[in-house]
């Protein structure tokens, strides 16, 4: 994918300075909860919040919108 934009590579160079189109937070919350399922996890939330929301980095399991917002993973005790 970095191959399309930079259209070469000179001995990593290209790798090191292409930039990561930010990744977009409905589309990694959908791929987390797929593994979760996929676990055999049930009564959880993922929820995506800013960043000033978090009060608990150990939930956080991705970082989206070019690293402004996070979401999170609770474990419902129902």
């Amino acid at each position: 994918m970095w191959l399309a934009r930079c259209g070469y590579l000179v001995a990593g160079l290209c790798a090191a300075t292409a930039q990561a189109a930010p990744l977009d937070c409905e589309t990694l919350k959908a791929e987390i909860e797929t593994k979760i399922q996929s676990q055999g996890v049930a009564n959880y939330t993922l929820e995506v919040v800013d960043n000033a929301e978090v009060h608990d980095p150990s939930m956080v399991v991705g970082t989206c919108a070019g690293g402004t917002r996070k979401i999170i993973y609770q474990k419902n005790n129902e």
